[in-house]
């Protein structure tokens, strides 16, 4: 089976997008990274895609007067032009508006540095974390729906203890590390037809029972 087209929307430096790219290189992967789409015009994660010669965009609100749903509708537009069935937001630092979640209905993953639903809705989750004083942390891969920011059905968690003298920096570092595994792991599930959605719950289903992966749409 021809592997599903993996659309990837990021900010920053890049790292679960090097995680993805690792993970379609081992035998029967499901899925590839098919292009690397970002709000910014210079950020490492686009240079990193760059380099592996995959297509590029940046598409920055400012392109567009601030209208983020025409952005959104080009972004649309851009990853099923490239052969994009399935988005992954990798350290993607916006909301997305509908145009694009309607182009892709139950087919975008979003990692989250928290244990969802804790300290959803913004970039600040580990900081807001250590302020709270938890003693767990983690990391949340879900599915994208536009009713609440990172309010998505929950695919996969993993949970991070919190050190006694854990910065910011060294317990998103730790985090980091089950976001690079976890991501992939979605990506896998999605790909290979093996999420189905039940109400708020995504049921995994065994490798033997796959169905197609709008088996994870409502």
């Amino acid at each position: 089976m021809e592997p599903r087209g993996v659309g990837v929307l990021v900010s920053g430096q890049g790292t679960n997008l090097e995680a993805l790219l690792r993970a379609e290189a081992e035998p029967g992967f499901p899925a590839r990274v098919v292009g690397v789409a970002g709000n910014r015009g210079r950020c490492r994660a686009l240079q990193l895609a760059a380099d592996r010669g995959l297509p590029t965009q940046a598409l920055p609100a400012g392109r567009f007067g601030g209208d983020l749903r025409a952005r959104d509708a080009a972004l649309a537009t851009w990853f099923h032009g490239v052969g994009a069935d399935l988005l992954v937001c990798a350290g993607y630092d916006r909301v997305l508006q509908a145009p694009l979640l309607e182009a892709f209905p139950g087919r975008i993953l979003n990692v989250h540095n928290s244990l969802l639903p804790a300290f959803g809705g913004g970039m600040d989750a580990v900081e807001l974390a250590l302020r709270h004083g938890v003693k767990v942390s983690g990391a949340t891969v879900h599915l994208v729906e536009g009713v609440t920011v990172d309010g998505g059905p929950i695919v996969l968690q993993a949970a991070v203890p919190v050190e006694e003298d854990d910065t910011p920096a060294t317990l998103l570092q730790r985090i980091h590390r089950q976001e690079w595994v976890l991501l992939p792991e979605a990506v896998r599930l999605l790909a290979a037809g093996r999420l189905r959605r039940e109400g708020r719950r995504v049921r995994i289903l065994p490798a033997a029972a796959g169905a197609p992966a709008a088996a994870a749409r409502r």
